[in-house]
C-alpha cells in the first residue's frame, strides 16, 4: 500500500514506516502531522486517483527532526568585468516517519450522510382559461 502526497510544492511517494526529508514544517519534534493533499493511493493493486485530491484520505506521520541540509554554493561571475560573488544556501528540512495511510471513514473526516426531509409536492392550481386562451395583441 502506498500513496502520493503533496507538501512543500513537491510530490512524494510514501509507504508505512518510510522516513522522508521534506520542506520545513513548523512542527516540533515528536509531534504528529497529517497530510490531507493525497493525490493517489494504491490499496491491494487498486489505484485511486484524485481530481486533484482524494476525499476522505489522510496520511499520518511523526516529525523526527528539523535540520538544515548541506550547503549549496552559489557562485556568480561575469568575465572580464572583475565581478565575482560567492554565497551559500542551506535549505531547512523536516524529517518525518510515515505512520499510517487512512482511507474512507477511518480518517475521521467522513461525515455521516443525512437524509434530507422530502416534502410532498403540492399541485399548484392554475386556471384553465389563462392556459387555454392566448392573448394576441394584434386583435
Amino acid at each position: 500500500m502506498f500513496a502520493v502526497i503533496k507538501t512543500g510544492g513537491k510530490q512524494y511517494r510514501v509507504q508505512k514506516g518510510e522516513i522522508l526529508d521534506i520542506e520545513k514544517l513548523d512542527v516540533k519534534e515528536g509531534k504528529k502531522v497529517s497530510f490531507e493533499q493525497v493525490l493517489l493511493i494504491d490499496v491491494d493493486g487498486k489505484i485511486q486517483v484524485g481530481t486533484p485530491y482524494l476525499k476522505d484520505t489522510l496520511v499520518k506521520a511523526e516529525v523526527l527532526d528539523n535540520f538544515k541540509d548541506k550547503k549549496v554554493i552559489v557562485f556568480k561571475k561575469k568575465r572580464r568585468k572583475q565581478y565575482k560573488r560567492k554565497t551559500g544556501h542551506r535549505q531547512e528540512l523536516t524529517r518525518i516517519r510515515i505512520e499510517e495511510i487512512l482511507t474512507g471513514k477511518a480518517t475521521g473526516k467522513a461525515k455521516p450522510v443525512e437524509k434530507a426531509a422530502v416534502k410532498p409536492k403540492t399541485a399548484k392550481k392554475t386556471s384553465n382559461k389563462s392556459a387555454a386562451t392566448a392573448v394576441n395583441p394584434k386583435e
